[in-house]
């Protein structure tokens, strides 16, 4: 049997896809070759995925074969990038343009069925594409257009939607109201007549009153309204691409545990991309994130400088580059539940399109170290055991927790990420999904954080 003008006997080849079988003729082993049709096939995924994603083969080793297998160049470090390219249009599309001069007028990073594509599609009578992995491309891209990218991280909500940012409300008339009103209250303490204080201070207890009712009935939502019922796991094959996304800002200490906590996750290799996102000058996350050896379903993205230097602009940033349906987001210091990300699946596959977001259970892990501690959990249990769940058994607008936030990745876009400039950023993406007409839903699945056990830094 002949593969691109390679031959090798058809008992090593019989079973082998396009995007994989090259590689048998350049001295791979069939078994290896074999075992990733295997995982791919149970996945549901493509072979050369499946190959990469369970460490059989580097990621470079593979596209350097691939460009062999073409007969097209292989760029590797810097990629001299023409005016043409465009964040995050050629990321997307996995091409971009080349500076005149060199070795190709373009550059490709296929995936998956683009493998294929171009293999079936070779021809020696036209010049080929230069060849690189994504994530070179990527952080070409980022290096070309650094101010460019900073930008869109920061201000694309502002852009699309200024009636939604809080960067376009005007500060200085907001704050100058807000100190009238308080000033007016306390005055009318002061000098109102005692009964109408009196009658003030009433209806101030029945809204009082009014909230501890709310509480009391939240009380009374059924835990686990939208648990996955029994017997009902989705198949490997038949589960979404997930994209997980974890910001970091000076925490190399936690990269090992939270590496060993990712690498644990029940959900299939092949469908798994997971981005580690890092501010540019964080050299020693950066260190500690390279030490890991991570897999090839890991990737360190490196967010362009820029303001505000917070943890939205950073997700903002790679929102374009997620490559799952669904999306999660996880702090440093998480442990989530192995099962979560298929739970979250299962849910988002039996529920319409308009649930937009599940809210997974945050649970503190150290609530004995301290006072400090103790009321964290407090906290935590009312807010991400009662109050969540009943939030979205009534379909009411749901302040987000700001970690184990599940999104269909779709919808995520739809609203333009997250507000950079705004500190309450997951309160408010919660409000914001409600504006657009989605739903938050309840994940009755935990995630472990540890929480500060003293008020010192």
């Amino acid at each position: 049997m002949s593969i691109l003008g390679f031959r090798f006997p058809l008992r090593d080849a019989v079973a082998l896809p396009p995007e994989i079988a090259f590689l048998l003729a350049q001295g791979f082993a069939p078994a290896v070759l074999t075992r990733a049709v295997a995982d791919a096939r149970a996945s549901g995924s493509d072979a050369a995925t499946a190959l990469m994603n369970a460490g059989l083969i580097a990621k470079e080793t593979y596209y350097r074969a691939f460009a062999r297998a073409l007969g097209a160049p292989f760029l590797a470090g810097d990629i001299p990038l023409g005016e043409g390219a465009r964040f995050p249009e050629s990321l997307i599309a996995g091409a971009a343009p080349l500076a005149p001069g060199s070795a190709a007028a373009l550059v490709l990073a296929p995936r998956g069925r683009a493998i294929v594509e171009l293999l079936e599609g070779r021809s020696p009578a036209r010049r080929l594409p230069a060849i690189t992995m994504p994530s070179s491309l990527r952080a070409a891209i980022f290096a070309a257009m650094p101010k460019g990218i900073a930008a869109y991280a920061a201000d694309a909500l502002q852009v699309h939607r200024p009636d939604w940012a809080f960067k376009s409300a005007p500060k200085g008339p907001f704050l100058a109201i807000a100190g009238m009103v308080l000033g007016a209250i306390l005055l009318a303490a002061v000098l109102l007549p005692p009964a109408v204080a009196v009658t003030a201070w009433v209806v101030l207890q029945f809204l009082t009153l009014g909230t501890l009712t709310f509480r009391i009935a939240a009380l009374g939502i059924r835990d686990g309204l939208d648990a996955p019922r029994a017997g009902s796991r989705v198949p490997d094959r038949d589960l979404p691409i997930y994209t997980v996304f974890v910001a970091l800002h000076r925490e190399a200490a936690v990269v090992p545990r939270l590496v060993k906590a990712l690498a644990t996750l029940d959900y299939p290799l092949t469908k798994l991309d997971i981005k580690f996102l890092i501010e540019a000058g964080d050299t020693e996350t950066a260190a500690a994130l390279a030490r890991a050896s991570l897999p090839a379903r890991f990737e360190v993205i490196v967010v362009p400088p820029g303001l505000p230097k917070t943890k939205p602009r950073a997700l903002n940033a790679a929102l374009p580059l997620a490559r799952g349906t669904c999306l999660v987001v996880y702090d440093a210091e998480d442990v989530p539940d192995p099962g979560q990300l298929r739970a979250a699946a299962e849910i988002f596959a039996r529920t319409t399109t308009d649930t937009a977001c599940l809210q997974g259970r945050l649970v503190i892990d150290n609530a004995r170290d301290s006072w400090l501690t103790r009321c964290f959990a407090l906290e935590y249990t009312a807010l991400f055991d009662v109050l969540g769940p009943a939030l979205a058994a009534w379909r009411l607008p749901t302040p987000l927790g700001g970690t184990s936030t599940h999104f269909r990745t779709e919808a995520l876009r739809a609203v333009h990420g997250w507000d950079a400039w705004n500190v309450t950023e997951d309160a408010d993406l919660g409000l914001r999904l409600a504006r657009a007409g989605y739903h938050v839903g309840d994940l009755p699945s935990s995630t472990i954080e540890e929480a500060p056990a003293r008020t010192s830094v």
